[in-house]
């Protein structure tokens, strides 16, 4: 239906708007159905709809522009969320206390469970007092200079493979697909293990530390070396995917669950604000300077802003080691943190 572009952005700021409340539900989601050994796996896997679903559409998209037209592909590729729109409706319950297919000994057990987590972190009164703390603000800021940096793989992809004038658009798919199949793998290994240890802080920064280096290396490279270039973009690509789920498991075991829907839901809104400020700025420093340069060093910057902010975030090893008579020496940190 579109035919011009005030149209096109009147849509995609609309689907904006409805497409922000998923995030962060689905993370609250899942927060009460899976307990904290298997936090990260869940969130990866909730995640993973994006990169797997970019690694086969890229291709199968431009089949789709090549035969049929770009408006047919978005109709076919619409359709399926709409569909899988009434599934979801009828099969899902908000919590496992509303699934009839647990018995009430399960419900019980799993909540004793999920409470049990959040015993060491001291609540607070309200959302206010919430988004006050130091470790909402630390991991909003987070969030919002890692998604600047994810804007700049993402927009320095198409550009690399532009450099390649040689290739056409269905191996352009192809070998756009390449890293996120790389971020695939990468995320499936870092949630596991970072189940497995109960360290999500490693296998967060470090990773984005790579993502900043790998990213940085890729521009400095550019056309001048296509496939050092774009192996450099592959590593970058997933490095900065592989942390997503580690991340989001850690919030639940930092931030208690009376205001965990609303902290989550700001930490996203502030990714998303850091896309937004991140493609502006883009833009701006591009046309104030006649060369992509200074806004690639300032999306780096921002990725290498994201591990320093990360690396001052309280770590979750050794929160069960609690002596007798209160809570361990680590709790008390996190919960003051979140007091303060």
């Amino acid at each position: 239906m579109v035919s011009n572009i005030p149209m096109l952005m009147a849509l995609r700021f609309v689907l904006g708007i409805v497409e922000a409340a998923v995030m962060p539900s689905m993370l609250m989601y899942i927060s009460r159905w899976f307990t904290r050994s298997e936090r990260s796996r869940a969130n990866t896997f909730l995640i993973l709809g994006n990169p797997v679903t970019v690694l086969w559409m890229s291709i199968v998209s431009g089949y789709l522009v090549r035969n049929f037209g770009w408006r047919e592909m978005f109709v076919f590729e619409g359709v399926p969320a709409l569909l899988w729109a009434v599934v979801w409706w009828f099969t899902v319950k908000d919590r496992p206390a509303d699934a009839h297919w647990m018995s009430e000994k399960e419900k019980a057990d799993f909540d004793a469970i999920l409470k049990s987590e959040q015993a060491h972190i001291a609540p607070v009164r309200d959302y206010k007092a919430a988004f006050r703390s130091s470790i909402v603000l630390k991991c909003c800021a987070i969030h919002a200079l890692w998604s600047i940096g994810v804007y700049g793989f993402i927009m320095w992809l198409p550009s690399i493979l532009k450099s390649a004038s040689t290739i056409d658009i269905v191996s352009v798919g192809w070998l756009s697909a390449v890293p996120y199949l790389a971020a695939i793998i990468l995320m499936l290994i870092a949630s596991y293990l970072s189940d497995k240890t109960r360290n999500r802080k490693l296998f967060v920064w470090p990773l984005l530390l790579i993502g900043t280096i790998a990213f940085v290396g890729s521009y400095l490279v550019g056309g001048s070396n296509f496939w050092l270039s774009f192996v450099l973009l592959v590593i970058a690509g997933a490095t900065m995917y592989a942390p997503y789920g580690p991340f989001f498991a850690l919030v639940p075991e930092l931030i208690p669950s009376n205001v965990l829907g609303g902290a989550i839901g700001l930490i996203n809104a502030c990714g998303a604000l850091g896309a937004f400020l991140g493609a502006w700025l883009v833009g701006y420093l591009n046309g104030a300077t006649g060369s992509p340069s200074a806004s690639y060093v300032f999306m780096a910057a921002a990725l290498l802003a994201s591990v320093v902010i990360m690396m001052l975030v309280p770590a979750q090893t050794g929160q069960h080691s609690t002596p007798k008579g209160g809570a361990g020496t680590k709790s008390k940190t996190v919960s003051s943190a979140l007091a303060e």
